[in-house]
């Protein structure tokens, strides 16, 4: 079932996606403002002869989300050039079961972007298969420097309740360590789908 220009135009645009969040504002918007956009990452999107539509799936407690959102959310902003409409997942699962990830996850954020007719120039899901491959080595790096984690393949919920707190903070200041590195390569594959328009060129 295609995209028609009616159902996009039912979605949220940016401001509105984030008035309605009722979790994770505040690290959305500080996410938001650490983005760097070289004036490099917004020239071939400021060359586009129209604005493309970007169609945006996302929900408020996905770290993805948070993470990757607010860096489309901002090359909106500084190019003028993508017409961002925002959906829920949960509450549009027609507009997600087009877009799993593998053809079998509901992954989000999902971002579509579409021409003028809505033909489908590209798409990206969740986040950049370079970022989940260092995050999993990094996890793993974390699991050999602590012994009392165990395996990394065991359950985190089968950790007595002090190794699973140890455990959940070296993640999130591995995550957080990786944060440039993410947001790199997040902005080059959004480059890389505006720049197959070939008028962008």
């Amino acid at each position: 079932m295609a995209v028609t220009r009616e159902r996009f135009e039912q979605g949220m645009s940016y401001d509105q996606y984030k008035a309605q969040m009722t979790r994770n504002r505040e690290r959305f918007e500080a996410n938001e403002r650490r983005v760097e956009l070289s004036s490099e990452d917004l020239e071939s999107i400021k060359r586009l002869p129209r604005p493309l539509n970007v169609l945006v799936i996302a929900e408020d407690w996905c770290g993805d989300v948070i993470a990757n959102f607010p860096i489309l959310g901002r090359i909106a902003q500084e190019s003028g050039k993508l017409n961002l409409r925002a959906f829920l997942r949960d509450q549009n699962l027609d507009l997600m079961d087009q877009y799993l990830l593998r053809g079998e996850f509901r992954a989000i954020p999902v971002f579509v972007f579409f021409d003028d007719d809505f033909n489908e120039i590209g798409r990206f899901l969740e986040r950049p298969e370079s970022v989940t491959a260092l995050r999993e080595q990094k996890r793993r790096e974390i699991y050999a420097q602590h012994p009392e984690f165990g395996s990394p393949d065991t359950p985190v919920d089968q950790l007595p309740e002090e190794a699973r707190t140890k455990l959940a903070a070296a993640i999130a200041d591995m995550r957080e360590e990786m944060v440039p590195f993410a947001n790199a390569e997040v902005i080059r594959e959004l480059r890389a789908i505006v720049e197959s328009v070939p008028s962008a060129a």
